[in-house]
Order: C-alpha cells, then sequence, then structure tokens
C-alpha cells in the first residue's frame, strides 16, 4: 500500500441528542483529532474511561420510525375507494390512444 494516502480510522462517539443515546465505533473522521480536516473538536469521556471525539446525529437506530415501530401505515385501500369516489368508476381508454 502506498504510505501517507489513507485516512486514519479510530474509534468515535456518534450521539442521537433527540433520544438521549448514543454508541462508540470506529470511522475515518477519528482522524488526528482536532487537527484532521472535518474531524469533530468535542469529547466525551466514554464508560471505559477514555477520551473520543463526537458526531452528533439527527437520526440513529434509537430514534428512527422504523426501528422503534412508531412509524404509520398507510391505508391504500382507503386512498384507492376515496379516489373510485371521487372520480367514479370509469370503464377503460377512450379514444384509442397509446396505453
Amino acid at each position: 500500500m502506498k504510505k501517507d494516502i489513507h485516512p486514519v480510522y479510530g474509534p468515535v462517539v456518534y450521539r442521537d441528542k433527540s433520544a438521549d443515546f448514543s454508541f462508540l465505533t470506529r470511522s475515518t473522521l477519528a482522524g488526528d483529532h482536532p487537527q484532521g480536516p472535518g474531524v469533530p473538536r468535542e469529547t466525551v469521556t466514554w464508560t471505559d474511561g477514555n477520551v473520543y471525539p463526537v458526531v452528533d446525529v439527527e437520526i440513529s437506530s434509537a430514534s428512527h420510525p422504523f426501528y422503534t415501530g412508531t412509524q404509520r401505515v398507510v391505508d391504500t385501500a382507503g386512498r384507492v375507494e376515496k379516489f373510485r369516489q371521487r372520480y367514479g368508476a370509469r370503464g377503460g381508454a377512450q379514444g384509442g390512444g397509446a396505453r
């Protein structure tokens, strides 16, 4: 491998403030903190006693509707019935146009 072309890969804490949830993983955002470009300046002391850079995220598995089970179920059958009531049940294509 060529030297000095690969980003530094290290531990980072991702924090979802809306769900009060954080997790430690590895990322290239760890860089040469705090000198690296795009590297978070904020740090946090993790449960193991070490200090890691922090990345705040808006949505994580702790707050995403798919994972929390709070998503809305769309009633497609109800939508079809509303459409039919509004526009009626018209038969086929008129005028022999292309389908």
